[in-house]
């Protein structure tokens, strides 16, 4: 087990980065036939029950009750208050890149709080990766935002964006504290739950109710239940759990280009050569802030 796990270590980050850059080709393919919240909601109630089912089948502990709430929020934070609003906010103008950009602040934001709440150190290399990384990042984005109206979809989505950034950074830095010693399959069944509860109360709020249904609204609401939420959420925390709160987020820096190249892939979208830079000065950014 011990020689496995530097092996798994260097998997999950690849790993990680691959499944999460997903949801936002997931997001495109549902967008004008689910609801966001609707569908949000939908995915972490599924996931919650996914990993119930996980927890009893390996008779794993439950976290004590008097400490439940401790995950539901995290689950709130991480995954109801992160995606609802983020993807809110898209919704109603706010061009995905500055969604994005505004995204690649995320690791800089852990690395203040990680700091000032559990003593961990990022050193000038670290400071220099993420610098470089958001650098990279806003290289990519570049043709996105000169190809936008000039509108950023007002104070209100810009509001929602930012409310969306601050609740996944509080969300993840809750990982580092006691609940970390619950059993992660248990704690990410109460965390989805959260999530859920947060989700479809937006969608109540909101008035939605709209789903098409077909063969891929049905197979993205799989991917994101089984892959999205079940693999790269637990991934992610994981990671924090285990290591470093600042080197695990440093990875989200990679999720703007690598989406870049899918959507070229998939859905025929430009690459510049611009944005080809941008990911390799992003990519020589995360080695920099991840390295020892």
């Amino acid at each position: 087990m011990g020689r496995a796990a530097p092996l798994l270590n260097t998997v999950a980050a690849p790993a990680f980065v691959l499944i999460w850059s997903t949801g936002f080709v997931v997001a495109r393919a549902v967008r004008g036939q689910i609801d966001p919240e609707l569908f949000l909601s939908a995915r972490f109630g599924l996931t919650a029950l996914l990993f119930v089912a996980f927890a009893v089948a390996a008779g794993a502990r439950w976290p004590r009750w008097r400490a439940v709430w401790r995950h539901g929020l995290a689950g709130v934070l991480l995954n109801g208050l992160y995606l609802g609003p983020s993807y809110w906010a898209v919704a109603h103008g706010l061009p995905a890149a500055v969604m994005a950009l505004l995204g690649s602040m995320q690791p800089m934001l852990v690395a203040l709080a990680a700091r000032a709440l559990f003593g961990e150190r990022a050193g000038g290399q670290t400071w220099a990766g993420l610098l470089i990384g958001i650098a990279g990042v806003g290289l990519v984005i570049l043709p996105r935002l000169a190809a936008a109206d000039g509108s950023i979809g007002g104070k209100l989505a810009l509001a929602a964006a930012m409310i969306g950034v601050l609740s996944m950074t509080a969300g993840t830095l809750l990982q580092k504290t006691s609940m970390a010693s619950v059993d992660l399959r248990a704690s990410s069944a109460v965390q989805n739950a959260g999530g859920a509860a947060a989700t479809a109360a937006l969608a109540l709020l909101l008035g939605e109710g709209h789903w098409a249904s077909g063969l891929p609204q049905w197979a993205s609401l799989a991917w994101a239940v089984l892959v999205l939420s079940g693999m790269g959420t637990t991934l992610l925390v994981w990671m924090v759990r285990g290591g470093n709160a600042t080197r695990a987020t440093a990875l989200l820096l990679l999720v703007p280009p690598l989406v870049a190249v899918e959507t070229f892939m998939l859905f025929g979208e430009t690459l510049s050569v611009l944005q080809m830079l941008g990911f390799a000065v992003t990519l020589g950014g995360v080695w920099l802030a991840r390295r020892r």
